[in-house]
């Protein structure tokens, strides 16, 4: 290792990171990018050790092929949890790690106030504000239902909790079942078709992986209870958005809040914007004021294990997907 360790920052604003990262570590040189296009000829030119990046402006032209290339770092410090967008790697030449875990309360957050966006009826309750109309509406109790999490990881695990507060009966898969605090019911992905059905809530958290691609497809969606509210804040390309649509279209699913889509940004002309009975958002559910501080403060520490010569946090396997 270079006794100055090169340090290359990636993201659509970088001022605050150089600052803290000048200020942290003052036996590092660094430099920065802000844009996509630029990155492969500063990393022919600079050879960063390290890049940190944040696919700031979506996976479409994110410079993946030159950050893995020739020129490319040892190591690759992924901003964010999901690391789809950077496929599969040789771990013999790069390590790559992520964030998983800094957004899950936010995440978490966002599910639960998408269920009780649909349970309280917000979008009926604003359609008779703006009609200044007096109208009683029923409510749905969150206790006594049950709520199928679909991956318990960092995000997963934060939702249960806060579920488990509303009184709610917690089903999960993961691929390596275990008991788990706040989880009533813990099962191997695979028993996912049998969960479906039982499912009042669902919230799918599980990354986008060769295995979860497609992984609520036409049958699952149709094995779905009448009437299930649902989230999804794991990636593109997990749910098929065909059977989604027809099924919120014809109000099999209740409603839905949908954080990701296989093409982002959501094209104007998606027939996902005329349904009444969804909630979407930008692919924003983990970014609250302070996840890209977070982000980097993980990466502080990763570097100072980097320069102590101890393992990095978060090393991600490039075939399990996290």
């Amino acid at each position: 290792m270079a006794e100055r360790p090169r340090i290359l920052l990636h993201n659509a604003q970088t001022q605050a990171m150089a600052a803290s990262l000048q200020s942290a570590r003052s036996d590092v040189d660094f430099r920065t990018c802000e844009r996509y296009d630029t990155l492969p000829q500063l990393l022919e030119s600079y050879r960063p050790d390290i890049v940190y990046t944040v696919r700031f402006a979506g996976s479409p032209g994110y410079p993946r092929d030159a950050l893995l290339g020739p020129s490319g770092p040892r190591w690759i410090a992924n901003g964010g949890a999901g690391t789809d967008h950077l496929g599969h790697w040789d771990t013999s030449r790069v390590t790559i790690t992520n964030a998983a875990g800094i957004a899950a309360d936010m995440m978490a957050e966002y599910i639960m106030g998408a269920f009780l966006h649909f349970t309280l009826d917000v979008p009926g309750l604003l359609h008779d504000k703006s009609a200044r109309r007096w109208q009683s509406r029923l409510v749905r109790p969150l206790a006594g239902q049950s709520l199928l999490i679909v991956g318990l990881g960092h995000t997963g695990r934060a939702l249960a909790a806060r579920a488990k507060a509303f009184g709610m009966h917690i089903l999960g898969t993961r691929a390596n079942p275990r008991p788990m605090a706040e989880v009533d019911e813990v099962h191997a992905a695979q028993a996912l078709p049998d969960l479906l059905p039982r499912a009042d809530f669902i919230a799918v958290c599980t990354p986008l992986t060769k295995a979860t691609h497609r992984l609520i497809g036409p049958e699952e969606v149709a094995a779905m209870k009448q009437g299930t509210i649902l989230a999804d804040v794991s990636r593109g390309g997990v749910i098929d958005q065909k059977a989604l649509y027809g099924a919120l279209k014809n109000a099999h699913i209740a409603g839905a809040a949908l954080d990701v889509f296989e093409t982002e940004p959501l094209p104007a002309d998606s027939p996902f914007w005329d349904l009444d009975n969804t909630l979407i958002s930008p692919h924003c559910s983990s970014v609250s004021e302070d996840w890209e501080t977070a982000s980097f403060d993980l990466f502080l520490q990763n570097l100072g294990r980097w320069m102590a010569g101890e393992p990095l946090r978060n090393i991600v396997d490039p075939d399990r997907g996290y």
